[in-house]
C-alpha cells in the first residue's frame, strides 16, 4: 500500500531474549526451508520519538528514524494482534526532526495534540540470515542483535537531546514473509528455545528499555 511516499505492510515476528554466549541453531530442515544464506552484518542507529508521558507506548506503538541498514527510514508500528503489526514506512530525509505529518497524523489519536520528541537512542550490531524455500523464494529472515540503548535524559547546549547511561543486551528476532508455510515461526521458536533462548519479556527493545509505562500515561494513550 502506497500513499503519500509511504509503504505500508504487515510484520509478523517474534523476539527471543539470548544471553551473550547462546549459539545459534542451525534453521536448516524448518518446514519449507531449503537453504539458509550466510551470516551479513548490519549497524543499525534508531531514535524512537513519543510524547513526554509516553502515549504512543502506553498504547504499544513505536515511531523511529533508523539509519543503517537495508530498510533506513522513518517506521512507525502498530499492534494488529498476536504476532503482527501494521508497519508504516517513509524514506529517512535528511533531518531526524520534525517527526513527517503524515506519520504525526496517523497517531494523532494517541498523542492528543501533545508533541513528538525524541525518547530514546538504541544502537545495533544485527547479524542476519534469511532463510529461503524452493527457487530462492524468501520465508524468513532471523536478526542476531547486539543492542545498545539509552534514553533521552534532557537537552545539550547545542539543543540535541541529550542521553543517559547505556544499558546492553542480546535479541534475537524471527520474522516471516508472506510465502512462510504455517508453521515456520513455531519450528524456529522452538530451534531457538532449544538453544537456550527465551521469549522476549518486552514487546519491542523500546519497551524494554523503558519499562513499565506509568499508569498516568497508558491513561492518557487509551483517549481517541
Amino acid at each position: 500500500m502506497n500513499s503519500g511516499g509511504s509503504t505500508e505492510h504487515l510484520e509478523t515476528e517474534r523476539k527471543f531474549d539470548a544471553g551473550p554466549r547462546l549459539v545459534l541453531p542451525d534453521f536448516s530442515g524448518l518446514p519449507g526451508v531449503a537453504t539458509v544464506s550466510a551470516a551479513s552484518t548490519q549497524r543499525l542507529t534508531a531514535t524512537y520519538f513519543d510524547t513526554a508521558d509516553l502515549r504512543l507506548a502506553a498504547a504499544g506503538i513505536t515511531l523511529r528514524r533508523r539509519t543503517g541498514g537495508q530498510d533506513a527510514g522513518w517506521h512507525l508500528k502498530l499492534p494488529v494482534g498476536g504476532d503482527t503489526r501494521r508497519e508504516v514506512r517513509l524514506p529517512p530525509g535528511r533531518s531526524p526532526r520534525p517527526v513527517p505529518a503524515e506519520l504525526a497524523g496517523l497517531v494523532a489519536a494517541w498523542t492528543g495534540g501533545e508533541a513528538l520528541r525524541p525518547v530514546a537512542r538504541l544502537r545495533t550490531t544485527r547479524v542476519v540470515r534469511h532463510l529461503a524455500g524452493g527457487a530462492g523464494r524468501m520465508l524468513a529472515e532471523v536478526a542476531d542483535d547486539r543492542v545498545t540503548a539509552a534514553c533521552a535524559s534532557g537537552r545539550a547546549d547545542d539543543g540535541e537531546p541529550a542521553w543517559g547511561e547505556p544499558v546492553r543486551w542480546r535479541e534475537i528476532e524471527v520474522e516471516v514473509a508472506g510465502a512462510a508455510p504455517p508453521g515456520l515461526l513455531d519450528a524456529a521458536a522452538q530451534r531457538l528455545a532449544e538453544a537456550g533462548a527465551a521469549p522476549a519479556r518486552s514487546s519491542s527493545k523500546l519497551h524494554r528499555l523503558l519499562g513499565p509505562v506509568p499508569p498516568a500515561a497508558a491513561a492518557e494513550g487509551t483517549r481517541q
